[in-house]
């Protein structure tokens, strides 16, 4: 995998977007999210840009997403079709995935 920076950014109390940058590409891919009140975070957008893409970015953010719902204790609501896929092929993530 290419040299790639996960970053997770909150755009205000309840909105944010995780990061995918990878060096010397001026380009970054994102999944955005809703919080939901105590513990739930909606999964909604999930975009990479024709740049990024085949680099593994977009599945890195999923990926990030799931490593902080199980260190933070939150649970993810999957409204993004990409996200949704990845949790179908991934049964592991079961235990931060909820609707």
């Amino acid at each position: 995998m290419p040299d790639l920076t996960i970053t997770r950014e909150d755009t205000d109390a309840r909105h944010g977007r995780y990061v995918a940058r990878i060096a010397g590409i001026e380009a970054e891919a994102e999944l955005t999210f809703t919080r939901h009140g105590e513990g739930r975070i909606s999964a909604d957008h999930t975009g990479a840009p024709e740049a990024l893409r085949g680099t593994g970015a977009a599945g890195a953010l999923v990926e990030a997403m799931v490593a902080d719902a199980r260190k933070e204790g939150f649970r993810i609501v999957p409204l993004c079709s990409y996200v949704a896929g990845r949790y179908a092929k991934h049964p592991e993530w079961e235990d931060v995935f909820t609707t």
